[in-house]
């Protein structure tokens, strides 16, 4: 089962790292935050990875020249440095072959979904997509009024939040139809079409799930891999 990870991005958002190299190199606990994402999908034997990469990817190129892991095929592909989501996946459509289902995810975000259920829930319901759904931590604590008395009130957490797209997504080769050109965002116009047509799938995940955004972000996941929430 082939992986695919988009790791072309500028992680605008934390240019403390990404100044000097691709948000999907920043280390956590010494270790880049997208070897920690292809070590769990190597952990349910997912090893055969093609990295679409766009900024500074010759830094992951680099890398992986540097850097083996033991029976991983891993594909570095350049994609282009102004390419969207949806883009970067068809730009490397011919790399996956007559592939008639893969996984798809992002180069920043840290799970413990559960991979062969994931991947058991998509072929069962037989659509062209499935994505995880994740429930995202709380900013803030959450209070509800009466007046000016408080009748409820929960501190962070993440039980009161709504589903957001995960990434760990499943698809078919029929998405390929949806992707219409370099400028495509996968998430936007293909997904809705999907989800109109009935083809869109949720796989809710309620266990361990973080995506690095920022410096604060990082700083969280770290303390999360320490205490091995993760695993």
């Amino acid at each position: 089962m082939k992986v695919v990870i988009l790791a072309g991005g500028l992680g605008s958002r934390i240019s403390e790292y990404t100044k000097s190299i691709p948000k999907p190199m920043i280390e956590v606990n010494k270790i880049p935050i997208m070897v920690h994402i292809m070590k769990h999908f190597s952990k349910y034997n997912f090893k055969d990875f093609y990295i679409a990469t766009g900024y500074k990817g010759n830094i992951i190129k680099s890398y992986f020249k540097k850097n083996t892991f033991k029976d991983w095929n891993v594909n570095i592909i350049s994609t282009g440095q102004n390419v969207m989501t949806g883009g970067r996946l068809r730009r490397i459509r011919e790399k996956l072959g007559n592939t008639e289902n893969f996984f798809l995810t992002y180069g920043d975000g840290i799970s413990n979904i559960n991979l062969k259920r994931l991947l058991k829930f998509h072929l069962n319901h037989k659509k062209i997509a499935t994505i995880s759904a994740v429930r995202p931590p709380a900013r803030f604590g959450f209070i509800k009024l009466n007046k000016n008395k408080v009748s409820y009130f929960k501190e962070k957490s993440n039980l009161d939040e709504g589903w957001i797209n995960g990434g760990f997504m499943v698809l078919n080769k029929k998405i390929f139809k949806f992707l219409k050109g370099d400028h495509t965002y996968l998430e936007r116009d293909p997904m809705e079409k999907l989800s109109n047509q009935g083809q869109l799938y949720a796989f809710k995940h309620k266990g361990f799930w973080k995506c690095m955004d920022t410096l604060r972000d990082k700083e969280i996941l770290e303390k999360n891999i320490k205490q091995k929430k993760h695993l």
